[in-house]
């Protein structure tokens, strides 16, 4: 392809997961370039490291980059699709297309690092500019750490820490007016058929659910977060513990595949919180300070990037756990354990791609503490399931619930999933949203619980106590609730 003298050659703009055109500073980056700009997406599933998504967010996948791909084609430019390897892909689009620069937003895997600096380093060898951006986290995770210099493992200071900074959040990014394609006379680039990735689920089909739960893209995240602002967010801080109640924000999937950034959310909700009564900015500190768990939890993968699969205390290396192919994983799995609140998760889980968060954490406890499987098990399932599954949020808040992560709940916290429900779900208006015209655990076509709860417990406490050294006597707290 040639150009004019004065015009720099193209742009690559490589879209991971920051699949939207407001607030992407690499994109931004390549338009004021000047040139043509060509944005494309690779699915890697084969690099070393890179693990491949679960079924549910492949089927987000899917659907936002659809509408990614119409939006693009609007503003004039095209979304080119390759699967691959993603150095080998990167190599043979900077040849088809005589990139002089190639952008991209970071990501913050141990894997996707290494990945990323070695088609930077090849980039640059080859005489492109390669350019990376801050985009979807609200501080980079080397920037803040403590007196010592060391990363953050406890939620609340490192918090503190960041509300401390001198300097608050950029401003996000405006939406590009157009994006300028290849001249007219060049062949646009040549582009896998989304089909042909086979992302959408079949034989059997079992997606419905998630169709009629969720609407996917930039725009759907947006009027998401509108809707929070609007109805939600003053009932937020007290709501978001009740599952019966739609008072969370929902936006979790949408911030997973980047079609909202943390900037675009965190600059709404503190200008709410800044000009609001003293109940509503509550609930919007309340708000953002689950934003920042978000960022803590990016923060320990960074530094930790094996959270998904080693224990971050390793005393737990040693924990006795049953084994992980039995039919109790399966009833769990399958919503068939004999115990409503867990039941009534893992099928709203099945049917829609999501759990509320304070099921999740039951749910979980279930798995870990009165079955005694591996949490690593529970991290799989959800990967493979949830719209949401996040690599970060996902990992941490399953070691959080097992008692060996980060800032941790204490092994000895097993939440009681009865008396759980009858605090927070006290109508059952939650249970029967899922277990159908539910009546009690008593009811005839109700199964049978798979584990006596106070024995399971009990036994937990033993097999905790003998990896932690700590004594085996010590009385749970009552009405624990998380941070």
């Amino acid at each position: 392809m040639t150009l004019p003298p004065s015009v720099p050659g193209p742009s690559i703009v490589w879209l991971r997961n920051d699949l939207r055109l407001a607030d992407n500073p690499a994109l931004t980056a390549a338009i004021e370039r000047g040139g043509p700009v060509e944005v494309v997406f690779i699915h890697d599933e084969v690099s070393d490291g890179i693990r491949p998504l679960g079924g549910a967010a492949k089927w987000w996948l899917h659907h936002s980059l659809e509408r990614l791909s119409a939006r693009v084609a609007r503003l004039g430019g095209s979304l080119v699709l390759r699967r691959g390897g993603a150095h080998d892909v990167m190599r043979d689009l900077i040849r088809e297309t005589g990139a002089t620069a190639v952008f991209w937003n970071r990501r913050y895997g141990g894997a996707e690092r290494s990945l990323d600096a070695a088609i930077k380093d090849y980039a640059r060898a080859s005489g492109l500019d390669a350019h990376s951006f801050q985009a979807n986290l609200l501080v980079e995770p080397w920037t803040i750490a403590t007196g010592a210099g060391n990363p953050y493992t406890v939620f609340t200071p490192f918090w503190k820490a960041f509300l401390a900074r001198p300097e608050p959040p950029r401003a996000p990014l405006p939406a590009p007016p157009a994006i300028p394609g290849l001249p007219s006379d060049v062949s646009p680039l040549a582009s896998d058929n989304l089909d042909s990735w086979n992302l959408l689920p079949r034989n059997p089909d079992w997606s419905a659910g998630l169709v009629a739960r969720w609407k996917v893209g930039e725009q759907a995240a947006h009027e998401q977060l509108d809707s929070f602002i609007a109805d939600r967010l003053s009932r937020y801080a007290d709501g978001r513990d009740l599952p019966a109640e739609f008072a969370t924000s929902e936006l979790s999937p949408h911030l997973r595949f980047g079609e909202i950034s943390p900037f675009q959310v965190f600059d709404r909700v503190d200008a709410v919180r800044q000009n609001a009564s003293a109940e509503t900015a509550r609930n919007a500190a309340k708000f953002m300070a689950e934003i920042g768990w978000r960022e803590f939890s990016y923060n320990l993968l960074f530094h930790w990037p094996e959270l998904a699969t080693q224990n971050f205390d390793r005393r737990f290396d040693g924990f006795p756990w049953a084994p992980s192919s039995t039919p109790a994983l399966t009833a769990w799995q399958e919503g068939r354990t004999g115990v409503p609140l867990v039941d009534a998760g893992m099928r709203e889980l099945w049917q829609t791609g999501y759990m509320h968060n304070r099921v999740r954490m039951v749910v979980a406890s279930f798995l870990i503490k009165n079955l005694l499987i591996d949490w690593r098990v529970g991290e799989e399932w959800f990967w493979d399931t949830l719209v949401d599954a996040d690599p970060a949020s996902n990992a941490a808040s399953w070691q959080w619930v097992a008692g060996c992560g980060a800032d941790a709940a204490p092994y000895f916290r097993v939440f009681n999933p009865v008396l759980q429900a009858e605090k927070f779900d006290p109508k059952r208006t939650y249970l029967r949203r899922y277990l159908g015209d539910f009546d009690g655990a008593d009811a005839l076509d109700y199964p049978t619980p798979i584990v006596d709860l106070a024995n399971a417990r009990t036994q937990a406490l033993e097999a905790f106590a003998e990896v932690s050294g700590l004594p085996r006597d010590i009385a749970p707290p009552t009405g624990f609730s998380p941070q």
